[in-house]
């Protein structure tokens, strides 16, 4: 396995430079184009490694998938989806066209950027404070890092730049879709997004993911099979932004992707996959990520389809 994954990232390399780095959000456009880096995490607790795989980066959109599990573990997923819908759409991540001419009723889905802001709304704490602290222990449990924390730098940056995410959450509030102070949602939200993981620590929650909800290092539940069952099919149909299709075609396995460069991926009863790649396609994915993924998935036929 580690031969395999170091000849795949050495295959994948030469694509790095087809794309670019996000720029949107200032302090991303610093990361290295070129690096690329894997972690699989088998379920009985073997974990293989290849490329820039110990680079720390921000979770960015790949947190959408815990704070996703963790609003269901507090609130049920009859609540939960009562406020965000469960259908992918062709359109971009942070799309503003498509809450309010194509779905005002609610957000389409937790992927995408409306939807996610709602789901932060979600989680449970008197504060703002106390509501990151619960992402962060709860992320921290999942990927077995006690180290995890928040990208001060990004943080900032998000927080100064993020003004399409602010018309969005104003949005949703004048519709009902949000309850609470959106300046402190707003604040929790960029906060999560801003979490310092490398790959290892991705392959672990795709590893939780695949092993139905259960951590393969302690035997221990953390989530339902029925939850672990609905985040995999959202991030199958909604996971890739408006690629998802291509993605499921090509490669079949559920995924979440996000601008940092990271994507998580969960193999069911197999493994949990993270690559790291920071140099990104029109749509916001990593292009030496998705060529990884894809040998791979050839490889070991990973497929669930």
């Amino acid at each position: 396995m580690k031969n395999l994954l170091k000849s795949i990232v050495e295959n994948s390399k030469e694509y790095t430079k087809e794309g670019k780095v996000a720029s949107y959000i200032p302090e991303l456009s610093k990361a290295n184009r070129d690096a690329l880096g894997i972690c699989v995490v088998t379920l009985d607790g073997k974990e293989y490694f290849a490329g820039d795989f110990e680079e720390k980066f921000t979770v960015q959109s790949i947190s959408k998938v815990v704070s996703l599990m963790l609003a269901i573990l507090e609130n049920g997923k009859k609540n939960v989806f009562s406020k965000v819908g469960m259908e992918p759409t062709g359109d971009s991540f942070n799309s503003i066209m498509s809450l309010e001419v194509k779905n005002p009723q609610k957000p389409f889905n937790p992927m995408i950027n409306a939807g996610a802001i709602v789901t932060t709304s979600l989680i449970t704490g008197d504060s703002s404070e106390e509501k990151i602290e619960n992402i962060l222990s709860f992320t921290r449990k999942i990927t077995d890092n006690k180290e995890i924390g928040i990208n001060e730098e990004v943080y900032m940056s998000e927080k100064l730049t993020g003004n399409r995410n602010r018309a969005l959450a104003y949005f949703m509030k004048s519709n009902g879709h949000i309850d609470g102070d959106v300046e402190e949602i707003l604040d929790v939200y960029f906060k999560q997004c801003a979490m310092e993981i490398n790959c290892r620590d991705i392959a672990r929650i795709g590893a939780v993911l695949a092993n139905d909800g259960v951590l393969p290092w302690s035997g221990e539940r953390v989530i339902s099979r029925e939850t672990s069952r609905i985040v995999k099919t959202i991030m199958v149909t909604c996971g890739m932004y408006d690629a998802s299709g291509e993605f499921a075609v090509h490669i079949g396995i559920p995924a979440k992707s996000g601008v940092g460069g990271g994507i998580m991926a969960s193999v069911p009863r197999r493994m949990g996959i993270g690559v790291y790649g920071p140099s990104l396609d029109s749509k916001g994915n990593s292009i030496g990520g998705i060529k990884i993924l894809q040998e791979l998935s050839e490889e070991l036929d990973l497929s669930i389809f």
